[in-house]
């Protein structure tokens, strides 16, 4: 068995796309080895900024033999008469010629299809190395990524140009070539530590001959090392690095031979925020932010970065480092002092010269709309009681919650947008809960994110996105594939999720109204405002289902989600979106009588009564049999039975009440669908006895549509 190494040298290579290259060659790779019966005991890629690489090992010299049965003509088309011991015909002679066999040894099978011919094709295998110099010129140029560049004179596009290749079978040098570059066994050391070619003799030793150069080829290898040397550090120190996932990955992909160097700043500077000190090191230089051990939420001045220079020369490192940093921080302090020396609402008019979206009109007008459609929230919460205190707080956060946008600091540093708010609100003498919507009106600001915890914060964060998705949507811009530039998935999932965190029996449809009418009298609409609604509810319908089918705790099976929602019935799913809070606990609900067994007990009974209801006329809406069905009328017992138990049943019940109920009539149920036939001639009785299922069927849909319940999920 033998080895294989291919590596592409660049230059540095922006460590996101590494990741992702990394990524698409882990699931394409051995894919294409097994399409083509190349069998292997390990793969592994390996990554830098100047170089990816994978070697694959046990793989054998030769594809194996296969042996084909390959299906040819009909019977009747391949021999005269379609006698197989007669004459062949034009069409057989020329299927075993174009198989390479002699004629007389086509075989004749039964197939499910009828009488065919077949040749048995003996295909020899190809040498490993013909097969994986094809192969990686395709795993190459089949890399996907952003901003893709030709910096030859041919069409290769790759993130960096390309300066070598390597590509070794064991020891032999496979031919491979991308536009000029011919593959060799010679890759490079560290620009620093090792400037000169490295000779990699066998596929083998790539891991350990790169180490002599000062290359540690493998991610997961440098990572382990940078935690350990930051761990190490921080001992030292007296202090604890924070460590995000992001940022770790980042520097782990930066350098190829990774040092920790601690660095500081002045003190004078830890008078600025936490938030802009943290974006200075994080977002803009890649450094780990360090925290008293004493006290772990005390921001100490200094910092921990990784570099990828020579280690005795840290010093030197450590102090360039710091001369950056503080000049980055007496920028923020500038900004932050220049800030604060006007009071937050004296930003207010600079915002209407900030374009929200060209058709929608300036931040200002953006503002001017969150106001009105935060007054309408509140509304469509009959849940929510809140004082005139509370209302005046909350317009009043909707007033600044976005004036921090044209502050210097944010425009410096975008990211800190909301969190500047607040220090701002709070500087100006703004209340506290002011001060804290603004900051929280962004959240959720991602996937994972905490969603915003006081009552300024939740309502000005499900105005504002709402405005966002009545706007764009009122303008017939709606997302499809991957592409949503507005992040309107995004804002619809948090609406919902902040209803449901809080138990909100927010009313969606009366919500969407009420903004669309808003959009209405300001003349922003580019469709029919029906339009844009019945898009709206689309969104959010499937919006909800994601998040249902999401919840890994609770666990939602599809077709439970389905239920709730109704099976092609557009007015129950509106409906649904009546309350998000009761849409939510009736999924959950759902998911507890199937876990309890209930619900595969009652399925089968009420999903029959569901599909025979629709055969006839009554009205989703009526739950009272006495105003449909006269008992004088009905003479099977059977049937007078049924009347009696839906006659008995509790108006209004609580779910558990409707599913005790439903449980209990099912056998009674079950005698009627025994006993009587239910379409029969005579129209008078088969209407009252579709009505008694009707009844059934409606007072059921107050839990779900049973139709779309699946009895194999039981």
């Amino acid at each position: 068995m033998a080895i294989f190494l291919l590596e592409v040298g660049t230059e540095e290579l922006p460590a996101s796309f590494v990741v992702d290259a990394l990524t698409q060659w882990q699931e394409r790779i051995p894919k294409s080895l097994s399409d083509r019966q190349l069998t292997t005991s390990k793969i592994q890629v390996y990554g830098t900024p100047r170089r990816l690489a994978v070697t694959i090992a046990g793989l054998p010299l030769h594809q194996p033999d296969q042996v084909l049965e390959v299906k040819g003509p009909a019977i009747a088309a391949a021999f005269a008469k379609g006698d197989p011991k007669g004459e062949p015909t034009k069409a057989a002679i020329g299927f075993a010629r174009s198989k390479g066999v002699d004629v007389t040894d086509l075989t004749v099978k039964e197939t499910d299809k009828g009488t065919f011919v077949f040749a048995t094709q003996k295909i020899f295998g190809r040498p490993s190395a013909e097969i994986l110099t094809e192969l990686a010129s395709e795993w190459i140029t089949g890399l996907e990524g952003k901003r893709l560049m030709r910096w030859g004179t041919g069409e290769l596009k790759f993130p960096r140009p390309i300066r070598w290749l390597v590509a070794l079978l064991d020891q032999e040098v496979l031919p491979l070539k991308l536009e000029n570059i011919e593959a060799d066994r010679l890759s490079r050391g560290h620009r620093v530590l090792h400037p000169r070619a490295v000779v990699i003799d066998t596929a083998g030793d790539y891991v350990a001959t790169l180490r002599e150069a000062f290359i540690t080829v493998d991610g997961q290898e440098r990572q382990r090392r940078i935690l350990d040397q930051i761990a190490g550090l921080g001992e030292l120190i007296g202090a604890k690095a924070e460590i995000s996932d992001a940022l770790l990955e980042e520097v782990t992909y930066l350098v190829e031979y990774p040092t920790a160097v601690v660095g500081e700043f002045d003190r004078e500077f830890l008078q600025l925020p936490t938030p802009v000190i943290k974006t200075e090191m994080v977002s803009h230089q890649r450094y780990f932010p360090l925290y008293s051990n004493s006290e772990p939420d005390r921001l100490l001045p200094y910092f921990i970065t990784i570099s990828n220079g020579d280690p005795e020369k840290s010093r030197l490192i450590a102090a360039g480092n710091g001369r950056v940093i503080r000049a980055r921080l007496a920028d923020g302090k500038f900004f932050y002092d220049a800030d604060r020396a006007v009071a937050l609402e004296t930003f207010l008019p600079l915002l209407e010269k900030v374009t929200f979206q060209e058709q929608l009109g300036s931040v200002a007008n953006k503002v001017a709309r969150i106001r009105e459609i935060a007054s309408a929230v509140i509304h469509a919460i009959p849940n929510l009681e809140t004082s005139e205190t509370e209302r005046a707080e909350i317009d009043r956060t909707a007033q600044l919650c976005k004036a921090d946008l044209v502050t210097q600091m944010v425009k410096e540093f975008p990211e800190l947008q909301g969190i500047m708010g607040q220090y701002y609100a709070q500087s100006s003498g703004e209340p506290a809960t002011v001060a804290q919507g603004i900051l929280e009106h962004y959240q959720p600001r991602g996937a994972g994110d905490r969603l915003p915890q006081s009552l300024t914060g939740k309502i000005i964060a499900i105005a504002d996105r709402l405005d966002t998705l009545v706007g764009i949507f009122g303008l017939g811009v709606i997302p499809t594939g991957s592409s949503d530039p507005f992040a309107l998935r995004r804002s619809a999932a948090a609406i919902v999720q902040i209803a449901w965190d809080n138990g909100y029996a927010l009313n969606l449809p009366q919500l969407l109204k009420a903004v669309i009418y808003i959009y209405s009298e300001h003349k922003l609409l580019s469709h029919p405002p029906e339009t844009v609604l019945d898009n709206l509810y689309k969104w959010f319908k499937q919006r909800c289902e994601t998040l249902l089918l999401d919840r890994t705790l609770d666990g939602i099976d599809y077709d439970l989600v389905d239920a709730v929602f109704g099976v092609d019935d557009p007015d129950y799913a509106i409906a649904a979106l009546d309350n998000l809070a009761k849409l939510r606990d009736r999924a959950l609900f759902l998911q507890k009588t199937r876990q309890d067994t209930v619900l595969g007990e009652i399925y089968e009974v009420v999903n029959r009564a569901t599909r025979l209801a629709t055969q006839g006329k009554l009205a989703s809406d009526v739950v009272d049999i006495r105003a449909v069905v006269d008992p004088k009328r009905l003479t099977e017992p059977s049937e007078k039975a049924l009347y009696e138990a839906i006659a008995a049943l509790p108006s209004n019940p609580s779910y558990e009440q409707l599913i005790a109920s439903i449980k209990a009539i099912s056998p009674i149920l079950a005698k009627f669908f025994d006993d009587v036939m239910v379409m029969v001639e005579d129209p008078q009785v088969q209407s009252d006895r579709l009505n008694l299922l009707g009844v059934i069927r409606n007072y059921s849909r107050i839990l779900a549509d049973f139709a779309a319940i699946r009895s194999d999920k039981g």
